[in-house]
Parts: structure tokens; sequence; C-alpha cells
């Protein structure tokens, strides 16, 4: 059990009978009156964000959130299905679990499933990954104060905005958090 006294960011509990994880907390002591902890937590399964106040007596039990690796191998229509690498098993999810998380990756990189109490409500990918451009406009010389960019297609189908120079058939090295262009590979 933590008391809300001992919240911190990132902290994940299960609060009214759902997974919170506190994005930001202030103890707040007013001159009159009890002293409160305002938080501001996000539900982990369906993304909501919600404020409130507790008092820092207030205890809730922690949550435990489970990652473990899986390897992606492939998308059928509405069906991502995936493996463990540990005992070969197969498992497949619907569009709507996968969301946007898998944009960036290709088939055969390791993904990690992020569930609770056994039920997997998120993937995170790899932190960074090399894609090959598909399809870009030739990038030309010319009004360029600033840097310039122009949209790039990469093997996934996803569009990145890269510099003018990145041409078709380029690695590219992009962050998968914000989806933006690092450098080339």
């Amino acid at each position: 059990m933590i008391s809300a006294g001992d919240f911190k960011n990132g902290l994940t509990l299960e609060i009214d009978g759902n997974v919170m994880q506190i994005v930001e907390f202030q103890h707040v002591k007013p001159g009159k009156g009890a002293a409160f902890v305002r938080t501001k937590m996000k539900n982990v399964i369906n993304g909501g964000v919600v404020e409130r106040s507790f008092r820092p007596t207030e205890k809730f039990p922690a949550a435990r959130i489970d990652r473990k690796d899986q390897q992606y191998l492939y998308n059928d229509g509405d069906l991502w299905y995936f493996m463990d690498p540990e005992n070969f098993e197969q498992v497949m999810l619907n569009a709507e679990t996968i969301g946007d998380s898998m944009k960036y990756v290709k088939e055969n990189e390791v993904v990690k499933f992020v569930s609770y109490n056994g039920n997997v409500f998120a993937i995170e990918p790899p932190l960074f990954v090399e894609l090959e451009v598909t399809d870009t406009e030739p990038g030309f010389a010319g009004n360029t104060a600033q840097g310039a960019s122009k949209p790039a297609t990469v093997e996934t189908g996803a569009t990145v905005s890269v510099p003018l120079f990145v041409n078709i058939g380029d690695v590219i090295k992009i962050d998968t958090r914000t989806g933006e262009y690092l450098s080339r590979a």
C-alpha cells in the first residue's frame, strides 16, 4: 500500500478499480485547513487523464505492470501476430489493442507487451528504428535559409519528415516516440 504522501511521478496504482499512473503531483499546505496532495493521473488502459486531490494519509495498492519481449511476425488485416522468443508460443492482437504503436516496426523486430493481470493493453516499440526510404521527392537546392524538410515514406508505410538530402533507398534512423528523423544510418 502506498500513501498519497509518498506519490512520485510514474508511479502506477489501483484507484477505484482503475489502473492509474501519476503524471504530476504537488503537496499543498494551505494556510488554513489540512494539507492535501493534488495529482494529475493517466488511466493506463484507456489513456484518459484525470486531476484529483487526496489526503496525504489515503492509501492505495500498487499496480503491477508487466513488460515482456515479443517478436513481431506479421500483420493479416486487423490481426497482428507475435511470438514469445522463450517458448515460441504465438499470440495475436487486434488493431484496437495495437493502436499507432506499430507504424515504425518491421517484421521480426522485438517489441514489449505491456500488460496488467495478464491482459495486454499496450505495445512499446523499440525506441529507435532504422528503416529504408521507399518514396520521397527529389531534394532541390535553393530557398533553404532554414533547415528545409520534405515528407518521405519508409518501408513500413509510415510518413516521416526528412531533410532535403535524403533520397529513395537511404536507410534512416527514427525515434519511435516522436516519429522524428534522427540521422542517416
